[in-house]
């Protein structure tokens, strides 16, 4: 790095800091885990919330609102890197603290089910509240029909479909995190999360955690009476229990397997347990 003059983080460094931070987040005390994901739940839906905004606009054309939305949503996992919060898709990252031995698997379940859950929480909590300020009455009652339309194409997509862009998500999201490590000013955070994570929303690929404030948003919506959009009589629990399925297991995957291990096997195999890079 010294060649290149960057003040930043080696990737051999970002590796011993990932291993330090998953041993720290796999034995967080529950009450601690659970309330962190609360807040990373709803620090999504914020960032959804944002994205939403942007895809309402039908002036915009195709590419602008998906860039623009996408920039807009980087704004939740800013808040869950830089404030503070322990979200789901970015805990992936235990994988490579389990391969190095230094967490066990039943850590790294724990973490998972009880964060996942928690995110859930947040983010359906934070659909309650957005739902009753009135909110998606705003742009004419466009911001309404856009969740609904959000959550119809989610509830309609095949599972096998789900499975690869969850994975492409959490694929990107990861690297998101992992440059952020590397960073040393909120600013260099900033710039690290907010390509990747633009990318993956401008793209189309599917975040479980975001899905969890777009379903339940939905459902109010619809329980409310909205006009449903085509596909819309697909939201339902069953609907979002149905994308969240192979969404969460295309996002372990993406993100575990993809990034997490990859960069075991690159910097930590076959080092001594815990012991970091070279």
């Amino acid at each position: 790095m010294e060649i290149f003059g960057f003040d930043a983080f080696s990737p051999k460094e970002i590796a011993g800091r990932v291993n330090d931070f998953c041993v720290v987040k796999a034995r967080m005390p529950l009450l601690t885990m659970w309330m962190l994901g609360m807040l990373a739940g709803a620090f999504i839906g914020l960032g959804s919330l944002y994205f939403t905004l942007v895809a309402s606009d039908a002036s915009l054309g195709f590419a602008a609102a998906r860039v623009t939305g996408g920039v807009v949503f980087s704004l939740g996992l800013l808040l869950v890197v830089v404030a503070g919060a322990e979200l789901f898709t970015g805990n992936n990252f235990l994988a490579m603290a389990w391969a190095d031995g230094c967490v066990s698997w039943r850590e790294v379940l724990r973490n998972w089910i009880v964060v996942c859950a928690s995110n859930f929480v947040g983010a359906a909590g934070l659909a309650l509240l957005v739902y009753l300020s009135g909110h998606w009455e705003m742009n004419g009652g466009a911001v309404g029909a856009t969740y609904l339309k959000i959550a119809a194409a989610k509830a309609t997509l095949p599972a096998w479909r789900a499975f690869f862009l969850g994975m492409l998500c959490n694929i990107l999201v990861c690297m998101a995190v992992w440059m952020a490590i590397a960073g040393r000013s909120v600013v260099d955070k900033f710039v690290a999360i907010l390509f990747p994570i633009s990318a993956f929303v401008a793209a189309g690929f599917e975040h479980s955690i975001a899905n969890m404030y777009f379903f339940p948003l939905a459902l109010f919506l619809k329980w409310h009476g909205l006009a449903l959009p085509p596909g819309g009589d697909a939201v339902t629990i069953a609907g979002m229990l149905g994308n969240l399925g192979p969404v969460i297991a295309g996002n372990i995957v993406g993100g575990s397997v993809l990034v997490a291990l990859v960069y075991w096997v690159i910097y930590l195999r076959g080092r001594q347990p815990g012991a970091g890079p070279e």
